[in-house]
């Protein structure tokens, strides 16, 4: 380490010069992380002092601070308590990232802004992997024959202990079905809870493979409005069976259903006999405060089913999620699943066990927000410089939702932001039976600060003349 640090040349011949004014900060960030991915900085290498390298490049230590923090939320360094930051081991290399710097951008390589892109965190994938081969060279019994169509004992509890603390949800192991994923969870319990023909009621606009599994399965399906308080069951279609709703975080509107919608949704539950489908699809991505608590929590009378992922939080190819099932659906529930997929993959869930329960993902958890809000601000200030857009900057979730000038409808705003290198979905096509709205959602998950900013400004210029 020390003959590492003897041999850095001096950061200031390093650094080109910095912006005069304005974003320092960004710039001297940009540069910072160049040096690291082209190994002019070694991996191990401890960084200067941040007053010592403030007063090389003549600029405030705040902007020196703020840079090095943006480069331990990417996972390009790491601080070391008592002994200063230093250059990760392993430098992450995303390769979506790279090749999205340019226009000519790998057509198989989503833009910056698509929707459902996770974050890929050096230090907890090099965690997880060591955790796979300790399986792998010790395997345990449980890889080698068909058990419980549940998932194993073991994940179980540790997801039902991870949800009663994090999310305030009323649920023990026995209740908790591991699924491949929200769609999976989404599908079993409707099969189970509900049959062709049954009305059901889902947030308009809404998540649109939610839709497509109530549509595919023949059920009777009415949009529910949402507003400022989300949801308003007081709209519900008579005799409707089930409610499907994201009341932490609204997909796509991102709204917080209000307590009074909560608790109205809930007696209306418990009087008609009818079922709701909480999806808590990003509840861990909370920037102002801690997670706000489940509904499923508040629920005495055992009619909400709750539904979530690790999807968001650590990556989709983990194919791992959640639900906690009410005791009358949990045997239907399990015979269905073993139809179509006898048990989930033992080897994931012993990994992902021991990730939950030696610590490894409160502490990912707290990584993925820091990079999710730098991420979030970084595309806030490129999409501010259209003077036509209107942003509400969301203090949870992974995306956000620009309203477009009137001259402009979303589908065509799709089409531009395309050219411009920026993946948006338009909000108009997550309509269900009310008229559609007119708006932009753009994600901010699982792309470097400086790539969403690159991206959103050129959209923004492209903007320009509408």
């Amino acid at each position: 380490m020390q003959k590492n640090q003897a041999n850095l040349p001096d950061w200031s011949s390093l650094i080109p010069v910095l912006p005069a004014t304005g974003k320092r900060t960004p710039a001297l960030y940009r540069e910072l992380r160049r040096l690291i991915e082209a190994g002019a900085i070694p991996a191990g290498s401890k960084l200067p002092p941040s007053r010592d390298l403030a007063q090389r490049l003549k600029t405030a230590r705040g902007s020196v601070v703020a840079a090095f923090e943006t480069l331990i939320a990417e996972g390009y360094a790491v601080a070391r308590t008592g002994a200063g930051t230093f250059v990760a081991d392993r430098v992450p290399t995303v390769k979506p990232v790279v090749a999205l710097e340019t226009k000519s951008a790998d057509p198989k390589m989503p833009l910056p802004g698509t929707l459902g892109v996770a974050m890929a965190d050096a230090r907890t994938l090099k965690i997880f992997r060591t955790l796979l081969s300790r399986h792998l060279t010790r395997p345990g019994p449980e890889h080698f024959y068909y058990g419980d169509p549940r998932g194993g004992e073991a994940l179980r509890q540790a997801v039902a202990a991870y949800l009663r603390q994090a999310r305030g949800v009323r649920c023990e192991a026995r209740s908790i079905v591991i699924t491949t994923g929200t769609q999976q969870g989404i599908d079993l319990v409707i099969r189970a809870a509900l049959s062709p023909g049954d009305r059901v009621m889902i947030e308009d606009p809404c998540y649109p493979s939610a839709r497509a599994a109530f549509a595919g399965n023949g059920f009777d399906l009415s949009g529910l409005a949402v507003d400022a308080e989300g949801a308003d069951i007081a709209l519900a279609a008579p005799g409707a069976r089930a409610v499907y709703v994201t009341p932490s975080h609204q997909f796509p509107l991102g709204v917080t259903m209000s307590m009074r919608r909560r608790l109205a949704l809930i007696d209306w539950a418990r009087e008609t006999g009818g079922w709701i489908i909480e999806d808590d699809y990003d509840s861990e991505f909370r920037y102002a405060g801690p997670p706000l608590a489940a509904m499923q929590g508040m629920d005495d009378s055992g009619r909400v089913i709750y539904l979530g992922t690790f999807s968001k939080v650590l990556f989709p190819g983990l194919r791992l999620g959640y639900a906690v099932i009410p005791d009358p659906l949990l045997d239907t529930v399990m015979t269905l699943r073993s139809r179509t997929d006898r048990s989930p993959p033992t080897l994931a869930e012993a990994a992902l066990t021991d990730l939950l329960r030696e610590g490894h993902f409160a502490a990912h958890l707290r990584r993925a927000r820091r990079q999710a809000q730098a991420a979030r601000d970084a595309l806030v200030t490129g999409l501010s410089a259209a003077e036509n857009l209107s942003l509400d900057v969301p203090d949870q979730g992974l995306h956000l939702v620009a309203g477009l000038p009137a001259s402009l409808i979303d589908t065509d705003a799709v089409e531009i932001a395309r050219h411009a290198g920026l993946g948006v979905r338009a909000l108009s096509s997550m309509a269900v039976t009310n008229p559609p709205k007119q708006g932009l959602v753009i994600g901010f998950s699982g792309f470097a600060p400086a790539v969403l900013h690159a991206a959103a400004t050129r959209f923004a210029a492209a903007l320009s003349g509408f």
